[in-house]
C-alpha cells in the first residue's frame, strides 16, 4: 500500500522526463550534443524524485543513485532530497528522511541536496516552509549554505514558469529565511540565473541578453547564478566560456564567484569534471585547487550572526579577491 501510495504523490507532483526536456519546456534551444547533456539534469532530478517518492527505505534510495554516473549524481539527490523534503513536510514536520539522507549518503552532495529542498518549497505552501529544513548540526556548512534552497526555489520557479519569473521579472515575495527576510529576493534571485543558462542551453549571447532584460539592481546576483550554472552543469567550450567572461563586463566578479562555489561544490563531492576545471581557468583565472583555497580561505563562521546573511559574507569575501584584480577587471 505505501508503494501505491507513492506512486501516486509521484504521477501528481513531478513532470515527466519529457516534460523538463528543453522542447518539453519551449525554451528556444537548437538541440546539439552539449544541450542534450545539459537537459539530462533536469531528467536526473526527476529520476531521484520518483526514487525518493517511492522509496521502501533510504537504502533502497542510495543503491539507486549509487548507480548515477558521477557527474550527473549530485542532481539525482538533489531529486531525492525534494521528495524526503514533501513527505517530511506532509507528516507534519515530523519526519526525519530528508534529516538522514542529508547527514548520510548525501554529504558529498550537500550543496545540491539543499537546492532539493528549494525544489520542494515551491510545490509546498509558504505555511509548510518553516518545516523544510532539518537540523543539520555538525554537517559542514551549515546553516550558512542553506540559502542555496531559496537559491534552488528561484531556479524551479524560472524553470518551470518562465513566462512569469523571467519574461515579465516578477520579484518574489519577502520570506524570513534565516531571519533575513531582505535577503531572500537575491538569493532567489540567485537561482534564476542559474536557471538562465538552462533556458538558453548555455548559448552565451542568448544567456547574456536574458540578464540584460532584467532591472539593472538584480543583474549581479544573476551573473552570480550563471557563473555557478556555467560551471557546474558544463554545456559551454572554451571560446564561449571566454565570450562569457566579456559579457559579464562589470559583475565578473560576481560571475567568478559562482565559479568558485561551483567548484567548491564538485570538488566537495568527489568529482570534478574537465568542464568544471576549464570553466575555471577561463572565467577566474584558478585551477581547482586554487579555487578551493579561495573557498576555505574565504570560509565564515556557520554559526556567526550580524546584519548580512554569513552566506552573504562569504559571497562578498570571494568577490573581493577578484575586485582587486587587475586582470580580472582588464581583461
Amino acid at each position: 500500500m505505501a508503494t501505491l501510495f507513492g506512486s501516486l504523490r509521484r504521477l501528481l507532483m513531478t513532470p515527466s522526463l519529457a516534460e523538463v526536456s528543453f522542447e518539453g519546456r519551449g525554451f528556444p534551444v537548437t538541440p546539439s550534443d552539449a544541450t542534450r547533456r545539459l537537459e539530462a539534469i533536469p531528467q536526473a532530478v526527476i529520476c531521484g524524485f520518483e526514487w525518493g517518492i517511492d522509496a521502501r527505505d533510504q537504502w533502497e534510495v542510495e543503491r539507486r543513485l549509487s548507480m548515477v554516473d558521477p557527474e550527473q549524481r549530485g542532481f539525482a539527490y538533489e531529486g531525492a532530497t525534494m521528495a524526503f523534503t514533501i513527505l517530511d513536510a506532509m507528516a507534519g514536520g515530523r519526519g526525519h528522511r530528508t534529516r538522514d539522507l542529508l547527514l548520510g549518503p548525501g554529504q558529498p552532495h550537500i550543496f545540491l541536496t539543499y537546492i532539493g529542498i528549494g525544489f520542494a518549497m515551491a510545490r509546498l505552501p509558504r505555511p509548510l516552509w518553516k518545516k523544510v529544513m532539518p537540523d543539520l548540526g555538525g554537517s559542514a556548512y551549515y546553516p550558512t549554505m542553506s540559502w542555496l534552497a531559496v537559491d534552488g526555489y528561484g531556479f524551479d520557479r524560472a524553470y518551470f514558469d518562465t513566462r512569469r519569473w523571467v519574461d515579465e521579472q516578477r520579484v518574489p515575495a519577502s520570506y524570513p529565511w534565516e531571519g533575513s527576510p531582505d535577503y531572500f529576493p537575491r538569493a532567489v534571485d540567485q537561482g534564476i540565473g542559474r536557471a538562465l543558462w538552462f533556458i538558453h542551453g548555455g548559448q552565451v549571447p542568448d544567456v547574456a541578453s536574458a540578464v540584460g532584460r532584467f532591472a539593472g539592481h538584480r543583474q549581479a546576483d544573476l551573473w552570480s547564478g550563471v557563473g555557478l550554472a556555467s560551471t557546474f552543469a558544463g554545456g559551454a567550450g572554451t571560446e564561449a566560456l571566454a565570450t562569457l567572461r566579456r559579457e559579464a563586463g562589470e559583475h565578473r566578479a560576481e560571475l567568478a564567484q559562482g565559479v568558485v562555489f561551483a567548484v567548491k561544490a564538485r570538488d566537495f563531492s568527489g568529482f570534478v569534471p574537465p568542464h568544471t576545471e576549464a570553466a575555471a581557468a577561463v572565467l577566474a583565472d584558478l585551477s581547482i585547487e586554487n579555487a578551493v583555497a579561495l573557498a576555505d580561505d574565504t570560509a565564515v563562521d556557520p554559526h556567526g550572526s550580524g546584519p548580512v546573511p554569513q552566506y552573504e559574507l562569504w559571497r562578498s569575501r570571494i568577490r573581493s579577491h577578484f575586485t582587486s584584480s587587475a586582470d580580472l577587471l582588464l581583461s
